[in-house]
């Protein structure tokens, strides 16, 4: 087709009546919050800053559970939602997925209930956690942990399995999707890493960046019936515990704040994302729900956050009962609000936190434009939603719900995110008529495939509901045949310091079964966790796993060790004895299906590791360190072990096929300050095979003045397929922004100075001039 100027004006008019009308539309949503709040009581605005926990107005014994079948109590509704005005409710009820019929029913019911006994019609905002797809609903589709989606590496993929788990939610009738978690998973202790997109922060941005656009559309328009709201959390520095457990203190710089921590959240709100979580924890002494500082002058003020600000579970009683700095509940409350909350996931108790800060407001402790702020923001999203004119989405309306398109979208971001980290002799890919024998307590098991956050919060109820899938033996016999594969459990985790146990000891078992087979096929790695139950004390792979590879290693046979985990558990006591090594990390309902192809042959593997893998506990240390970290062992008398030394780089991961880089070109080796850098190289499949390659671009400050500058950062990256003998030139551009650091004040320096650009083993330098 021709481009003409009649047609570029028709693209510009279009485009101009868009932004017009969604400006018109957004003057309209804000005359209608404003009249609104003039006619709300000061009661219902502190009930639309409420949140409660589902199992609380469900019939049961307490609050804290229902009955089975799950059914509302009447009393409870009119209590909660009536008396209370209650405008938000989360979470499933007993910790269990439900059905999309379900779903509707129990909210559909919700919804009529507000409307009828509130003198505004103001719907209730429901939301859940659906962090790897539609997480509480039965049959629908779940996507790798979001530390996987990291290592696949490609954002389109993270876009639609966003945008699937969008489309989702709403057939499940639920608007608000309590993700992406934007924390940077620089610690390998830490319980939720592999909710994380790993230890970089412009990885963590571009892939946030992808999964908002999945999930509320690159417009934000979330009146959308197939979008959902999105939360970003948990703000700020949740992950970077002195302690590496979950809600424990962390000491966070100023400088370190704002360079690793922040860009990820500052992206997603430029993004246009809706709303925003809270860190439960403590940062220099100051439990995140009590501090203005972060709450209101950096997020709400200077990154110009117009969102709803939620806390995380119970956080604002927190205050009181666990950080201790409140003497009572009341003035819990008071911190929070004062600070910047304006939602509380209660989530139980609602009458303490509704009569308290009605009693604040009363006493002139909170200002009424305090909580006039915090309704506005909230009846903002609940217009933005739609939910005004259309409170329920009806499953029926949804016919891909649980598709295979939607499978098949789950199944390519596995595929790849698997990670070859080690393949002596050339070991993968097996021949098809390998007998192999399969071993380890991660072997049979859709459980840890999955993670926590499906279909229960522990996951402990992953069998339940995915039995249709194939575990990792299911998937390889599926793949070579049942007569070629022997299987034996091996171990259990009953020495790991948790409290899982699933089988006896098979350990003499498997070793007799080694003998028979051809290649061993050892599935190791952790059970399902999240939060508090998964904090631990030793992050070497269990005793018992680390006993069954060592003795599998001894009967000769070749071991393919597959890792199954959230996080790197340290493998440096039997590593060298294995002659391949892969990371599944947590690959969802499809993981087996990918790994079984990548195995053997079908699938040429492409991840690359969103973390650095340490060799020893006391040597985490992230790709991200300073040159101090890379200090020699020392010759003669003083042999100290202070060289950086980690079992596997971030972005390391092997191919079934080679690549060569060259030809690293800069424009210009002096660069004005404001002007921006051209970066070329050229990639050439140099194997045998078709191949999918992930070019990283590093960047170096030499020298800086203010503090010790990082040994290398990553800036761009892209993932480019090639046939064997074909090479692509990849270009990227550097801007000044990337060439900046944050100084111990909190502010951007950009200086002058050397700089070297980095693409594998190649290098450039040029110099920053004003």
């Amino acid at each position: 087709m021709r481009i003409t100027l009649k047609h570029i004006a028709l693209v510009i008019v279009g485009v101009t009546f868009a932004t017009a009308s969604a400006q018109q539309k957004q003057t309209d949503t804000d005359k209608k919050v404003e009249t609104l709040l003039t006619k709300m009581t000061l009661e219902e605005k502190v009930g639309q800053m409420t949140q409660i926990t589902l199992d609380v107005i469900g019939k049961g014994k307490d609050r804290y559970s229902s009955f089975e079948p799950l059914t509302l109590d009447p009393a409870e509704m009119k209590k909660a939602l009536g008396d209370y005005h209650i405008g938000s409710v989360l979470n499933t009820a007993n910790n269990r997925a439900l059905t999309t019929k379900k779903w509707f029913e129990i909210i559909s019911e919700i919804q009529k209930t507000s409307i009828q006994l509130n003198a505004h019609k103001i719907p209730v905002i429901y939301g859940v956690d659906e962090i790897h797809g539609a997480t509480y609903t039965a049959g629908a589709t779940m996507f790798p942990q979001q530390i996987a989606q990291a290592a696949a590496r490609n954002p389109q993929l993270v876009e639609k399995g966003a945008a699937i788990t969008a489309y989702e939610t709403r057939a499940s009738n639920i608007p608000w999707n309590f993700g992406p978690v934007l924390d940077l998973g620089m610690d390998p202790r830490f319980s939720r890493m592999w909710e994380s997109f790993g230890e970089d922060p412009y990885l963590a941005s571009v892939l946030g960046v992808a999964m908002i656009n999945g999930l509320e559309g690159k417009d934000n328009n979330i009146g959308n019936p197939e979008k959902v709201a999105a939360s970003l959390k948990h703000f700020l520095g949740y992950h970077a515990t002195a302690s590496g457990k979950d809600r424990t203190p962390s000491y966070i710089s100023e400088d370190a704040l704002r360079e690793y921590h922040l860009p990820a959240f500052k992206a997603a709100i430029d993004a246009g994302a809706h709303t925003i979580m809270i860190n439960s924890g403590i940062i220099n002494g100051v439990p995140v729900h009590a501090n203005y500082t972060i709450l209101t002058k950096l997020l709400k003020e200077e990154l110009g956050f117009k969102g709803l600000v939620v806390t995380d579970w119970a956080d604002i009683e927190n205050l009181h009962r666990r950080d201790r700095v409140a003497a009572t509940d009341k003035e819990a409350v008071m911190l929070a609000i004062n600070a910047g909350i304006d939602m509380s996931m209660v989530p139980y108790k609602y009458e303490v936190f509704c009569d308290n800060l009605i009693q604040l407001v009363k006493e002139g402790k909170v200002k009424q434009e305090r909580i006039d702020d915090a309704v506005r923001r909230i009846l903002k999203v609940k217009y933005a939603l739609n939910l005004f004119d259309k409170p329920n989405t009806n499953p029926k309306d949804y016919p891909e719900f649980g598709s295979k398109e939607f499978e098949k979208a789950s199944y390519d971001m596995a595929a790849e995110a698997i990670t070859l980290l080690k393949n002596e002799g050339n070991i993968l890919p097996l021949k098809k008529t390998t007998k192999v024998l399969i071993t380890g307590p991660n072997a049979n098991s859709m459980r840890t495939l999955n993670g926590a956050w499906t279909y229960s919060w522990q996951g402990e109820k992953v069998e339940e509901f995915a039995g249709q899938y194939n575990t990792i033996l299911e998937a390889v016999q599926n793949e070579i045949g049942k007569a070629n594969v022997t299987y034996v459990p091996g171990v259990s985790y009953k020495m790991d310091g948790h409290y899982y146990d699933e089988f006896a000891d098979k350990m003499d078992e498997a070793i007799v079964a080694a003998k028979n087979s051809d290649v061993i096929l050892l599935c190791l790695g952790e059970n399902t966790y999240t939060e508090k139950p998964g904090d631990l004390n030793d992050l070497y792979l269990s005793e018992l796993q680390t006993e069954l590879a060592k003795k599998l290693s001894a009967t000769g046979k070749p071991i393919v060790l597959i890792l199954n985990e959230g996080r790197p558990r340290i493998i440096s006591r039997f590593e060298q004895q294995m002659n391949a090594i892969v990371q599944t990390y947590l690959p969802g309902n499809f993981g087996g299906d990918a790994l079984a192809d990548i195995l053997f042959g079908d699938v040429n593997p492409s991840g690359k590791l969103p973390y650095t893998y340490p060799r020893f506990p006391n040597a985490t240390i992230s790709y991200i360190h300073k040159p101090s970290e890379e200090q020699k062992k020392a010759e003669g008398v003083y042999n100290y072990e202070a060289d950086y030394n980690p079992q596997f780089l971030f972005g390391d991961g092997l191919s079934y096929t080679t690549f060569g880089y060259s030809n690293l070109t800069i424009d210009k080796t002096q660069l004005k300050k404001g002007n921006n850098l051209k970066v070329s190289v050229t990639v050439t499949n140099t194997g045998k095979v078709t191949g999918k390659e992930v070019v990283h671009l590093f960047t170096s400050d030499v020298y800086a003045s203010s503090v010790t500058p990082d040994v290398k950062r990553l800036r761009r990256f892209e993932k480019i397929e090639l046939k064997p003998g074909e090479s692509k030139t990849v270009w990227f551009e550097i801007t000044p922004a990337d060439l900046s650091y944050i100084g111990r004040d909190g502010k951007t320096i950009l200086e002058t100075g050397e700089f070297e650009v980095m693409v594998e083993h190649l290098k450039a330098s040029f110099t920053l001039i004003e």
